[in-house]
């Protein structure tokens, strides 16, 4: 199948393994208003195309991260109007549900900093490899609005709620070390070993029963997806709240000019 042309996704295809790089290095992959419109889009190519068998997700290299997080100026100024946020809104449930609704099976490889979103599109992989010193975290508080675009969901259903509303109350980072401690992340080995684990793990998928392996998916993610659609909505309509709060006001004046929120 003959891909379309992403601006912010590189699309390899090597057997029946399919990588898909987030791309734009100079903000560290971080995911703007393109990004979030050619996601759903690649999900939805990819789900019609059998002649791939799994999906590897990364962050480009020259990026040196998987996904920094969003573009603030775009989403803050996004949301300060109901008919632009609605369009963020549907396109973010569309880039999880996409995710955990694909047939395929999705490796993530989290080859650098996950942040805020990035988070989210690592952690909602099937299978999770992390470099050991990749920096996981979730910090949308740090500019007062709530985790909406997946960390509610994924966080909890991985560590737990006591532990999972810890960071996403603090935004605290944990490495990937950490994080296959605590059961967030599949593996974590050193970054130099990061790329032969997934796609060995890739090509063992890629050879395996497929119609077994793509039915064990979609019945252990008949949860996954019921919790999609009870609480992203809800969530990503609940940081379009915060958008609008004098907290969020002052976190984006600190953030644009370097300097921190008064009482922050």
């Amino acid at each position: 199948m003959e891909y379309a042309k992403f601006n912010r996704l590189k699309i390899e295809q090597v057997g029946g393994v399919l990588t898909v790089a987030l791309s734009q290095p100079q903000r560290r992959n971080a995911m703007d208003e393109t990004m979030h419109r050619e996601l759903p889009e690649l999900w939805r190519q990819v789900a019609k195309d059998r002649s791939v068998r799994v999906v590897v997700v990364k962050g480009d290299p020259e990026g040196k991260a998987f996904c920094a997080g969003g573009d603030l100026k775009w989403v803050s100024e996004a949301a300060q109007a109901g008919e632009t946020y609605e369009e963020i809104l549907r396109d973010g449930v569309d880039i999880i549900r996409g995710m955990t609704q694909l047939p395929q099976p999705v490796i993530t490889m989290v080859n650098g900093s996950a942040i805020g979103v990035g988070a989210s599109l690592a952690l909602f992989g099937d299978i999770v490899f992390a470099d050991q010193a990749a920096v996981i975290a979730d910090p949308h508080v740090g500019i007062g609005v709530v985790a909406g675009d997946g960390g509610a969901i994924i966080w909890p259903l991985l560590v737990g709620p006591n532990r999972a509303k810890e960071f996403l109350m603090t935004g605290d980072p944990v490495t990937g070390a950490d994080a296959e401690r605590m059961g967030l992340v599949n593996h974590a080995v050193p970054a130099e070993e990061l790329a032969g684990h997934v796609y060995k793990m890739a090509e063992r998928l890629a050879q395996g029963p497929r119609l077994a392996i793509e039915l064990t998916k979609r019945s252990v993610n008949i949860q996954v997806n019921n919790l999609v659609s009870n609480i992203l909505h809800a969530s990503l309509a609940l940081e379009g709240l915060t958008f609008r709060t004098d907290d969020h006001r002052q976190a984006v004046n600190a953030f644009l000019s370097r300097s921190k929120p008064a009482g922050k």
